[in-house]
């Protein structure tokens, strides 16, 4: 059979912020306009630098914050309506409160007048480098002031036709507090001056679900939740018959997209928009081009089966399960234990669908304080993350670059997240980005040799028919209760990845100080019967990942009786190959 006759599509994520990839400005004043810290573009995305992206082992770049969205700078002289500083989050404005679903964000145009064009170019430049393009999908919630000013004509507007007499109706796009005003959060503090109050009556729910006039500081307050007809100040009763206004408005708009040859939707907060509706739209979407793929960010693992299944979703987030348990690993609590039990709960059809990452807009850098502290210490996370599964993997932009954020950038503060809501460089990113050359010249030797890591990695699990597409062999219980020498049943972790054609072995150690000279037992059951190999002594073990991987020197015919020597640093991954010895 043929490496591409069973190519499950393993395929690797870069999420790149549009608005920081590519800016090069260095001021970096705190809530800086975009006129002081400068801005990121479309046409930032260079040939140079999606030549330097693919060389890199990634196949889909999910550009970040494309649709327009609610913000503090004034584009009046192009005929976009200003936001009100109290509804709007930062000076750059949140992604996620999206202003006009049919326009792209003019911050990341240099002609705002053809910005969509300049959109469109970049899909265009990513497909011709052989990359696909993911775009977030905003289905709960919108901006307070959202209104489209380019939609086509006959598309109506969200709210356009609402009753807005009543807290909830099926045809409504949102729900309302009838005879409320909207109330600002107490402190709330924009950073610029504004002239008079913001007015909102009926107040609208807020997007976390706050139905009530005045949301908190720490809610969604900017956004107002759409109503895809679920009642939930009466049960959560659902009304789905007829198709609700707001699932035709949505089919439209993600049809807009694709049509702009978008290949992909990662769809933020998916779980708080009901399963029936993503099962409707989605095979609808795919009637348009069955290869457009849709990630769902979801957190609540009760759920991850209705998504798949009923929500048709190609693939979700994983955050609760495989990330929370690395990170307790990485950070040196937690145990490996915790592995085993996720994949035990996730095996079959559910572990493959799951996206794994380390880092995203959302979480903070594992290089900062407030995490790792240091980038290389998430080696073996990483490795993990990426190879466990035939799952896609995701990277952040700069995570390979050991992006650390270290001052408070705006709204979002200093927290070890890049921040979201404010217009910013990033000075490890901005290295790299080198006036546009996208090469290694400025990056310093440590920032060299943690991207190499990345590289390799990327390349050797879309290069490994084992990890793309291969099964998984748990060998942890094997060693634990087979008593292995020096084998730490809470810090080492161990695995096969296999196909018919190759079998790769996986040994980790997450301790951060303690150096583990063990052995890896294989059961001679698994062996015979699992791997299909014949006597051990016509196999070796072959060094295969990272480069400095050690060699093990034993006998190929104590692979299965004594077992695999392996010298484990702290925090340090060895990969082998198990190899037919030529006669």
């Amino acid at each position: 059979m043929s490496v591409e006759a069973i190519n499950k599509d393993k395929f690797i994520v870069y999420q790149i912020f549009t608005r920081l990839f590519g800016n090069q400005n260095t001021t970096n004043q705190f809530s800086g306009t975009i006129e002081e810290n400068g801005c990121g573009k479309f046409n930032d995305i260079t040939d140079t630098a999606l030549d330097a992206l693919k060389d890199f082992g990634l196949t889909h770049l999910w550009y970040t914050g494309i649709i327009k969205h609610a913000t503090l700078t004034d584009y009046t002289a192009y005929g976009i309506p200003n936001d009100h500083p109290l509804v709007v989050k930062g000076i750059a404005g949140s992604p996620y409160a999206i202003k006009d679903y049919y326009d792209v964000d003019p911050d990341l145009a240099v002609d705002v007048n053809n910005r969509m064009a300049e959109f469109e170019a970049l899909v265009t430049r990513t497909h011709q480098h052989g990359m696909k393009v993911i775009i977030d999908f905003i289905p709960n919630h919108v901006a307070r002031q959202y209104h489209s000013i380019v939609r086509s004509t006959g598309v109506k507007d969200f709210g356009e036709d609402d009753d807005t007499s009543v807290a909830f109706s099926p045809d409504n796009n949102f729900y309302y507090i009838p005879n409320h005003d909207f109330v600002v959060p107490e402190h709330h503090q924009p950073p610029i001056q504004f002239a008079s109050p913001y007015h909102e009556r009926p107040a609208k729910a807020t997007g976390n679900d706050v139905f009530q006039p005045q949301p908190s500081q720490y809610d969604w307050y900017e956004t107002i939740k759409l109503n895809y007809g679920v009642d939930y100040l009466s049960g959560r009763t659902t009304h789905f018959d007829p198709i609700p206004s707001t699932w035709t408005k949505m089919y439209e708009i993600l049809t807009f997209w694709v049509g702009k040859g978008v290949d992909g939707f990662r769809c933020d907060m998916a779980e708080m928009v009901p399963a029936e509706f993503w099962g409707w739209v989605i095979p609808k979407i795919k009637t348009l081009n069955p290869e457009v793929i849709f990630i769902a960010e979801i957190y609540n693992p009760y759920e991850y089966h209705n998504y798949i299944f009923k929500g048709k979703f190609d693939y979700l987030y994983d955050k609760v399960g495989l990330y929370n348990s690395l990170r307790e690993l990485i950070e040196g609590r937690g145990t490996v234990e915790s592995i085993t039990r996720l994949w035990q709960v996730e095996s079959g059809d559910i572990s493959e669908k799951m996206l794994r990452f380390l880092e995203n807009h959302d979480e903070q850098r594992i290089a900062s304080r407030y995490f790792a502290g240091d980038p290389f210490i998430a080696i073996p996370a990483m490795t993990l993350s990426a190879t466990m599964n035939t799952g896609p993997l995701m990277i952040y932009f700069g995570q390979e670059l050991g992006v650390n954020p270290t001052q408070s950038e705006g709204f979002q503060g200093e927290d070890g997240r890049t921040t979201i809501f404010d217009y910013w460089g990033v000075p490890e990113f901005q290295q790299w980005i080198n006036k546009g050359a996208y090469n290694l010249e400025k990056l310093t030797e440590s920032q060299k040799e943690l991207r190499h890591f990345y590289e390799n990695l990327n390349h050797f699990v879309k290069e490994n028919e084992a990890v793309y597409a291969g099964d998984f062999y748990d060998l942890q219980f094997f060693n634990i209760n087979g008593q292995s020498y020096n084998y730490d049943q809470t810090r080492v972790y161990s695995y096969i990845r296999h196909t018919q054609n190759q079998k790769l072995l996986f040994v980790y150690n997450f301790d951060r100080e303690r150096h583990f000279d063990t052995r890896i037992k294989i059961p001679q059951e698994a062996w015979a019967q699992t791997f299909k190999l014949g006597r051990t002594i016509d196999y070796k073990l072959v060094p295969v990942f990272p480069e400095n991987c050690p060699s093990p020197t034993v006998p190929a015919s104590e692979i299965t009786s004594s077992g695999v020597p392996v010298d484990l640093r702290p925090v340090s991954v060895a990969v082998y190959e198990i190899v037919k010895i030529s006669s």
